[in-house]
């Protein structure tokens, strides 16, 4: 048995949006149920988002704080940010992202893991990245406002990290997914076994 998601659409006999915001809507759809019973389904339509875990030449992963209305909270992440526009590279957009949150690049980027957060009410997908060989960008800092001109900046050791997504100290799912997955690439074939930073990504296809 192999263990692998697979591509499969029910059949919709009616959709409807009764709300459209700035980045995001809600979708309502009349979908086909396998005893051909039909159920409406509400969930956010998302444009997908890239998040990087920037691992510099210590063992440190770079992290951000930034308050999240939704749950009220500050919150310990790694830079992320959606993608903005459709078809675009999404090692592009997490370049974009290192820079304008952290003013940082870097030269070695893999994909770290593909994920869909909330998939039984958004069909959002993130594109993990690892980025190594980081240094400080080029020209001036990016201009941040709203709630990223309050952000704190961080350099926290692996270990550490872990430690605190297990105790349930750290809650961003990027950063969960993306420290556990470190550690089991490590564990595995290695970060240089990963795969190639413009992987194919059929949840959000691409050009190079």
């Amino acid at each position: 048995m192999t263990i692998k998601d697979t591509p499969e659409a029910w059949e919709i006999r009616a959709t409807e949006t009764p709300f459209v915001g700035n980045k995001t809507s809600v979708r309502t759809d009349e979908v086909v149920m396998p005893d051909g019973s039909v159920v409406r389904r509400d969930y956010q339509v998302h444009p997908g988002s890239v998040a990087v875990l920037a691992l510099d030449d210590e063992g440190r992963v770079l992290l951000i704080k930034q308050y999240r209305h939704p749950v009220r909270q500050k919150l310990w992440e790694i830079p992320a940010g959606l993608l903005d526009v459709p078809g675009e590279n999404p090692l592009h957009a997490a370049q974009r992202e290192l820079y304008e949150e952290a003013h940082v690049k870097a030269e070695d980027w893999r994909v770290l893991t593909d994920v869909y957060p909330t998939a039984g009410g958004c069909d959002e997908s993130v594109r993990v990245f690892l980025a190594r060989g980081l240094s400080e960008a080029d020209g001036e800092r990016f201009a941040v406002a709203d709630e990223e001109a309050d952000m704190e900046h961080a350099r926290v050791p692996v270990d550490e990290l872990v430690r605190g997504v297990l105790a349930g100290d750290v809650h961003s799912n990027c950063l969960v997914v993306g420290v556990l997955s470190l550690i089991a690439a490590r564990a595995g074939d290695g970060l240089d076994a990963l795969r190639p930073a413009e992987a194919p990504w059929p949840a959000r296809p691409f050009e190079s």
